[in-house]
Formats: C-alpha cells, sequence, structure tokens
C-alpha cells in the first residue's frame, strides 16, 4: 500500500512540474480584454456595467505576484495615457472600489508601478 501511496505522490509532482510552466501571467492584452468593458464607464459614467466588474475582479485574482502586479498597473498607466482627456480621472480612481475590490495602488498615470510590492 505505501508503494501505491509513493507513486501516486511522484505522479502528482510530476504533474506540477509539467503544468507549473504554463500558469497564465498577466499580459497587457490580457489587462485590456477583461477591462475594455468598463471604458464606456470611464468615459460617460453612470452604471458600472456588471461586465466590467466581472473583469475588475478577474484582474484582480490573476495579478497574484509582484510581477503580475507591477505589469497590470504599467498596462493601466499606458491605458491611462492613451486615453487620456476621454476618461475621468474619478471614474478611473473610483472604479475598484465600486466594483468591491482593493488594490494596492491608484489608476493614475503617475502612479510609480515600481513601488509596488
Amino acid at each position: 500500500m505505501a508503494g501505491m501511496s509513493m507513486k501516486v505522490l511522484c505522479i502528482m509532482v510530476a504533474f506540477m512540474v509539467v503544468v507549473a510552466p504554463y500558469a497564465e501571467a498577466v499580459t497587457c492584452d490580457s489587462v485590456v480584454s477583461k477591462l475594455s468593458p468598463c471604458l464606456n464607464y470611464l468615459k460617460s459614467g453612470g452604471k458600472v456595467p456588471a461586465a466590467c466588474c466581472s473583469g475588475v475582479r478577474a484582474l484582480n485574482a490573476a495579478a497574484k505576484s509582484t510581477a503580475d502586479k507591477k505589469t497590470t498597473c504599467n498596462c493601466l498607466k499606458n491605458a491611462a495615457k492613451s486615453f487620456s482627456g476621454n476618461i475621468k480621472t474619478d471614474k478611473a480612481l473610483g472604479l475598484p472600489k465600486m466594483c468591491g475590490v482593493n488594490i494596492p495602488y491608484k489608476i493614475s498615470v503617475s502612479t510609480d508601478c515600481n513601488s509596488i510590492k
């Protein structure tokens, strides 16, 4: 019986070693994709769409490592810069709270993403 347990354990460890490198990392494409349902709200205000909050929560769940948080922050900064003038800053700043999410930085072009831990 102990031999069988050891075989199962070895198979599980081998599986984790094979699967671990394929864990999904946060990319700017995934950030934009998850937050695209928020664009109209960020431009015009009104009610936050459910799909927007789903994307905010999914992005928050995906960005667990420091590297993922920094990537997300930089992607948000670049998006904010590209839409400057079209995005209401107060809406962007308040979006995480509106969706029930707490993030460790402000969504702003002035955020220092390298300071995120």
